[in-house]
């Protein structure tokens, strides 16, 4: 019997969800066939065939979470040449690694008696968020046990897989890494003609600012202490899926036409909803955009995940009545906000991208 195990996906991605089968035990299958569909961290990509022949046993179901190296189907005849598996590997709902740990964390200064953290780590209750009542900030067995109700009463956690592991991964690199900041102003776009595509004049706009203060178009290495420049303007598109935040890239924004711009961008965001974006499209930007206007929100401080060190918000446009000529006037106006990784950028950069980026805005169409 000839085992295929789930092959390296590529991109450092170490384990995929099976979201269906396209096969089934019994069946007869040609090289390169289908076996299943994955997903990935990145993308839901097909698993072929290397080989022909009759299918003995599938190894987990769909929604089951298969890591690379594990066997993923057996085929009938031949020798196992795809690697040894030495004992029984399960392939389920609970992911091998990231199932939280018996024991409690116990964070410093948390004040209980040793009897209290055996009951803690009995009952699998964190006591960094237990609320304490004892004497000086003391964890009592009655607050441990409260907390166990709690936590029994609202069900176990959700596991993060796929899409949202990998953001919450990313957040937390940001978190622990980039110094960062944020300025805020408005554009006033009264001056826009009634057809004017808003996607494509912020990326205009980001074109412009780039231009002028090409700073913010940059990687920053944090281990060399350095940062690179870069020419080409590779924009990230921030997208809102049920699965979390993806983030597809529109590359040589500066050198492309509005018309291949617009039907590049909606392609790309189509495919990015439905999960076909190739991996390739989704990483190595050099700056990135989000536009989170028609969800809400005016301003915001949005997340410089590096090596990337710069990310422009556009918030809800509304109308506000405004100087002009020292007299007022009813304008709409597009919010912008610009995080910025503050060790390799500076305030002066930073401002003056704003408001290159707000005069190109400013502009008629």
């Amino acid at each position: 019997m000839r085992i295929f195990k789930l092959p390296d996906l590529g991109e450092g991605l170490q384990e995929a969800e099976i979201v269906t089968w396209h096969v089934k035990a019994g069946d007869t299958v040609a090289i390169d066939q289908p076996l299943a569909s994955v997903e990935t961290a990145k993308a839901i990509v097909d698993v072929p065939s290397p080989y022909a022949g009759k299918i003995v046993k599938l190894y987990g179901n769909e929604r089951d979470v298969a890591h690379v190296g594990q066997p993923l189907v057996a085929f009938d005849g031949g020798d196992d040449d795809s690697g040894t598996v030495v004992g029984k590997v399960e392939v389920g709902q609970k992911v091998m690694g990231d199932a939280p740990p018996a024991a409690t964390p116990l964070a410093h200064g948390i004040k209980a008696t040793p009897a209290v953290r055996a009951l803690a780590r009995k009952l699998n209750v964190d006591l960094a968020m237990v609320t304490p009542t004892g004497a000086d900030g003391l964890v009592t067995s009655n607050d441990v046990q409260r907390a166990a109700r709690i936590l029994a009463e609202i069900g176990p956690q959700e596991l993060l897989r796929g899409v949202r592991k990998v953001m919450a991964q990313s957040m937390t690199l940001a978190h622990a890494e980039v110094a960062s900041a944020t300025l805020m102003d408005d554009a006033d776009i009264d001056a826009w003609s009634a057809g004017s595509k808003f996607m494509l004049r912020l990326m205009r706009a980001l074109v412009a600012a780039c231009r002028a203060e090409p700073s913010l178009n940059a990687w920053y290495d944090s281990q060399a202490v350095g940062r690179r420049l870069l020419k080409n303007v590779d924009v990230g598109i921030a997208v809102d899926t049920p699965d979390g935040l993806l983030v597809p890239v529109l590359r040589n924004v500066e050198q492309r036409s509005p018309e291949d711009l617009s039907t590049a961008l909606t392609k790309l965001i189509q495919d990015t909803r439905d999960r076909k974006v190739p991996p390739e499209d989704l990483r190595a930007n050099t700056i990135t955009l989000s536009n989170f206007g028609p969800i809400g929100g005016r301003y915001a401080s949005p997340i410089v995940v590096p090596p990337t060190v710069a990310i422009v918000g556009a918030g809800r446009v509304r109308k506000e009545v405004v100087a002009v000529n020292d007299k007022p006037a009813v304008h709409r106006m597009l919010p912008l906000s610009v995080t910025f990784d503050h060790r390799a950028v500076t305030g002066g950069e930073a401002g003056r991208f704003m408001a290159a980026m707000i005069a190109d805005l400013q502009r008629p169409d």
